[in-house]
């Protein structure tokens, strides 16, 4: 049988007259948009325009909740408790739930930002909160988690439909987890590339981290940040060599339907 892969982006990450990123050209690649919502970035106008974005391309809509940092893009990292993470998260899932009625679409999955997706990536307490949120929401969220993460064990024991994903334009340390942006070179932004290491990610199901330790990993979904300048072309160079690999691109709903 042929090999799917989702491909996900970070979108609506300006603010107000601010744009970040080319999200209509972006969207026009990716098969789902993890929009933010409010919190790190994002405004309720800039999240109704991504949400129409995404339906007038069958693109699939999830919420991208962060620590409330605009400053500091959602990158700083903030030390609060499970329940109030737990509140957080809830509420900014609701905010784009809003958004996406006006357009007659639903919020099918969740992917936590920057520092906050970090910090979960790690802390099993802070993963359950982010799930326990989802679960009250909407228990039928799909949980977008790094592959072998604490978020991904949260998923599993909160029963929650989940989607492991990959970084396209990040290298991994030998944990697995993504190498901090404090580090030269952990942002990949050459298109070539980033569509080889993608293309045999997707393959051959392995992750390489930067020291050249190969991981046995399955994903659902691949990331790229839709804030970097080379994400549209990074975008479609990996499309395109996905396809020609004879991997289908489909939305998260389709992939873990």
């Amino acid at each position: 049988m042929a090999k799917a892969i989702n491909l996900n982006a970070d979108m609506g990450e300006g603010y107000g007259a601010w744009e970040m990123g080319d999200d209509a050209a972006l969207m026009k690649i990716i098969r789902s948009a993890s929009i933010a919502c409010g919190f790190h970035a994002g405004d309720p106008v800039t999240m109704h325009r991504l949400v129409s974005l995404a339906a007038e391309n069958g693109v699939s809509i999830g919420a991208h909740p962060g620590f409330n940092d605009l400053w500091g893009f959602g990158r700083r990292r903030i030390d609060m408790s499970p329940r109030e993470l737990e509140y957080m998260i809830a509420y900014q899932i609701g905010a784009l739930q809003a958004m996406a009625a006006y357009v007659g679409q639903k919020v099918t999955h969740v992917k936590t930002h920057g520092a906050l997706n970090n910090m979960a990536a790690e802390n099993l307490d802070l993963a359950l909160a982010v799930g326990r949120a989802m679960k009250t929401v909407d228990r039928d969220l799909i949980y977008v988690a790094l592959a072998g993460s604490q978020m991904e064990k949260a998923a599993l024991e909160l029963g929650l439909p989940l989607a492991r994903e990959g970084s396209c334009d990040r290298l991994y340390d030998d944990d697995g987890n993504l190498t901090s942006r404090k580090i030269a070179g952990a942002v990949l932004h050459d298109a070539d590339e980033i569509r080889d290491r993608v293309v045999h990610m997707v393959t051959e199901d392995e992750i390489v981290s930067r020291t050249g330790k190969r991981l046995k990993v399955k994903l659902d979904t691949l990331c790229l940040h839709g804030d970097e300048p080379s994400a549209v072309l990074a975008a479609r160079a990996v499309r395109q060599g996905l396809e020609a690999a004879g991997v289908k691109i489909v939305t998260l709903p389709e992939m873990l339907g």
